[in-house]
């Protein structure tokens, strides 16, 4: 079976059940398993904005006004890979190239008839269906139930149930700043903490600064969509000026928000370890440090 995952979560999904060596294409975005960095690419942003939270929101909100995409699938490589099985999604525009536009593509192959499977998880319980979804659709049925099984347990494994519950505030974006929503309330309830603002399966809501200033977490953990920590760092001007720092007087801890919390896979156990760390104010570089 050849399978193209346009998805970064997806194509993590698929090498967690055996089927890494039937990959034949990814998107430019996937980079785990790293030996994923050697096959063919098949898609690209339109977008090349300066790396500043400001000025990608600007580039995406003048792209959603003229109703263009922010990725495209390029055609000829697509045809070129020749999949069976094609896994995509149509949960977020702005994180990866939208449901439509796969389908518009897999039209104008030639080729051969192609499954597509489209994940829209808002929840964990959606993530781990996805991961049984994926491998039902590969053949893999077993696989990932075992798979699902495992991750499961590792959940349970970390999950605490302290008497005493920090509220716990989670940032995806600043500039706008955005507030953790999805799965993230899940894994601050799995860490011992209670999340703010949002609950369990809500879009992110923007908070302006003033709204901010009345939050009183205990916690907060910044982890900014399709960030490294490395990219993180480079704006501490831009997350100093956009969080009430002076008013929370809490530690605030940055986390890779590309590799962890924002993509719905495996490494949401990951994540909830992290989580778990800056709860108990524990530094585990390079995946998370304390806002210097």
């Amino acid at each position: 079976m050849r399978i193209v995952s346009l998805l970064p979560a997806a194509t993590e999904i698929v090498c967690a059940i055996g089927a890494r060596d039937d990959l034949v294409g990814i998107s430019h975005e996937c980079d785990w398993p790293r030996d994923v960095a050697g096959l063919p690419a098949l898609t690209r942003a339109r977008l090349h904005p300066p790396p500043r939270f400001a000025a990608i929101d600007a580039a995406v909100r003048a792209l959603v006004r003229e109703a263009a995409a922010i990725y495209e699938v390029d055609d000829a490589a697509l045809e070129a890979a020749a999949p069976d099985v094609v896994i995509t999604q149509d949960l977020c525009e702005v994180c990866a190239v939208a449901r439509g536009d796969v389908e518009r593509a897999l039209c104008k192959l030639t080729s051969r008839d192609v499954r597509m499977v489209s994940l829209s998880p808002l929840r964990l319980a959606d993530v781990w269906d996805d991961v049984e979804r994926v491998g039902a659709a590969l053949g893999r049925a077993a696989a990932a139930t075992s798979t699902r099984r495992e991750l499961e347990a590792r959940v349970a494994a970390l999950a605490r149930r302290p008497a005493t519950r920090p509220k716990v505030l989670t940032i995806e974006w600043i500039a706008p700043v955005m507030i953790g929503g999805t799965w993230m309330p899940e894994l601050v309830d799995l860490a011992g903490g209670e999340a703010m603002v949002t609950r369990a399966g809500d879009h992110a809501p923007t908070l302006s600064l003033d709204e901010l200033a009345t939050l009183r977490p205990d916690c907060v953990v910044v982890k900014p969509c399709g960030f490294t920590l490395a990219q993180t760092l480079g704006e501490l001007d831009a997350i100093r000026a956009g969080l009430p720092l002076d008013t929370w007087r809490c530690p605030v801890w940055l986390a890779d928000g590309s590799a962890f919390f924002n993509r719905p896979g495996p490494r949401l156990v990951e994540s909830l370890a992290l989580l778990i760390a800056a709860l108990d104010g524990e530094a585990r570089p390079p995946d998370l440090v304390r806002l210097p």
